[in-house]
């Protein structure tokens, strides 16, 4: 049982399935790990144990009757806590919206009807609003490669969780790279999707009760290998409520599987954002790997600068992120147009590429900072200190133009803090960048527990 917590969910699934062990007794060796390893994390901050009990031996008794729910029949996971979650506690890490919902998120209803059994919420900042996980309810999570860091926000609690064994599998959502920074900082994977394809209701914010889609948030996965990211997109992407009545989803196939046949692009420095020499080490290492083992990796960029991506970015999310940041209508619709006309450049850029290699940040995991206001804050790198807000400077590209992403680990620093690679892909090809994801993860190992797991 020592090494079972830190199997991929897939994996744990078939086990369960194969009666080599109960979802019941799954359940209780992740209680049993939260109890022992959490504290000094502190990244699973909710447990609801008697009712993730009923549903794992309601899941063993359905199996026992020869019913499997789902894909995903008895496998017990955290869920991060800005997700309505029927019956838990839900806070978004804001004193106001502290409630018990009497009704699941559409992204947690997918899991549980898949087979999921949820025990229990991961902590994150308050309004997801930052890359550093910690609220006044919960306080700070910290990092499990080196608990003098953060373990990046706002899904902090979830990779932090993922990466210690205290879960199997978990739910993030990303606006300003929150699933891809907290991945890349805790040494795990996370998948962001295509904007749109995961149902946002019951996510918070925006306030508890909105119905109203939020632009540029996405619902995605996150967890210790590429197979688990796919197989919880085929369970949580499709339309929602009343546009399921007319409209369905098909992803289209990866554009290619073998090395050898896809055509990737790399940009892992910019003068604009330069990535600190320890991180953009490990992302040329991983390069030159690819490149020996027949990936085709060419010399091209796309037609935009960082600084024009980032700025971009900003306009259209301070205003869903800061109370006092207005945006007139009129000023909206410019820059929509704006990012229109960055969509079609990137679509025709994919003409050529099947997935750009990007890194996630400029920096490993910093240490905690939690000075205010949080725009003033600075960043330590090796080249001198760069303002927070630098952490945009990787993470807007694909966010503003509403494709996916997903993070991979591909090595650590000599201080031994986790790098992950960002592979951002065509519009609505996601399983082109999860493709990519698995060849990378496949050739340099993937994810390693961090010491102590």
């Amino acid at each position: 049982m020592s090494d079972i917590a830190l199997q991929p969910a897939h994996a744990l699934a078939e086990a369960i399935r194969r009666n080599d062990i109960s979802s019941r007794e799954l359940l209780e060796h992740y209680l049993a790990r939260v109890e022992r390893l959490n504290a000094p994390l502190n990244a699973v901050v909710t447990l609801d144990a008697d009712a993730a009990r009923a549903s794992a031996d309601a899941a063993d008794a359905a199996l026992a009757r020869g019913d499997v729910i789902g894909a995903l029949h008895g496998v017990p996971m955290t869920i991060k806590d800005t997700y309505q979650t029927a019956g838990m506690r839900t806070t978004c890490g804001l004193e106001e919206w502290d409630h018990v919902p009497q009704h699941d998120a559409e992204a947690v209803r997918r899991l549980r009807d898949a087979g999921a059994v949820i025990f229990g919420k991961t902590n994150t900042p308050t309004l997801a609003g930052d890359w550093q996980t910690y609220n006044p309810i919960f306080g700070t999570t910290n990092n499990p490669w080196d608990t003098a860091r953060t373990t990046g926000g706002s899904s902090g609690g979830s990779a932090a969780a993922l990466a210690a064994g205290l879960t199997a599998l978990e739910l993030g959502s990303d606006i300003a790279g929150s699933i891809r920074v907290p991945c890349n900082w805790c040494g795990t994977c996370g998948h962001k999707p295509s904007w749109g394809v995961v149902p946002q209701r019951g996510h918070l914010p925006p306030a508890p009760g909105a119905l109203a889609d939020t632009d540029l948030n996405v619902m995605g996965a996150m967890a210790r290998d590429v197979d688990d990211l796919e197989l919880a997109l085929g369970i949580l992407a499709g339309p929602g409520g009343h546009r399921a009545t007319g409209w369905q989803l098909e992803l289209p196939a990866a554009r290619a599987k073998a090395l050898s046949e896809l055509r990737l692009a790399a940009w892992l420095d910019d003068p604009a954002y330069p990535v600190s020499d320890d991180v953009r080490s490990v992302l040329e290492s991983a390069a030159a790997a690819l490149r020996q083992a027949g990936a085709r990796i060419l010399d091209v960029r796309p037609p935009i600068t960082l600084p024009d991506a980032v700025a971009l970015h900003m306009e259209l999310v301070y205003p869903l992120m800061e109370p006092s940041s207005k945006l007139l209508h009129r000023a909206w619709l410019a820059a929509n147009e704006r990012r229109e006309q960055l969509r079609a450049a990137m679509a025709d850029f994919f003409g050529d590429v099947d997935a750009l290699l990007m890194p996630v940040a400029v920096v490993p995991a910093i240490p905690h900072d939690h000075s205010e206001p949080l725009a003033r804050r600075e960043i330590p790198t090796d080249g001198g200190s760069r303002p927070y807000l630098d952490m945009f400077g990787w993470v807007g590209l694909a966010t503003v133009a509403y494709l996916p992403a997903t993070v991979v680990p591909v090595g650590r620093t000599p201080a031994g803090l986790p790098v992950g690679i960002q592979i951002v892909g065509p519009y609505l090809e996601d399983r082109t960048t999860l493709a990519v994801a698995r060849r990378i993860e496949e050739l340099l190992g993937g994810f390693v527990p961090p010491p102590g797991a």
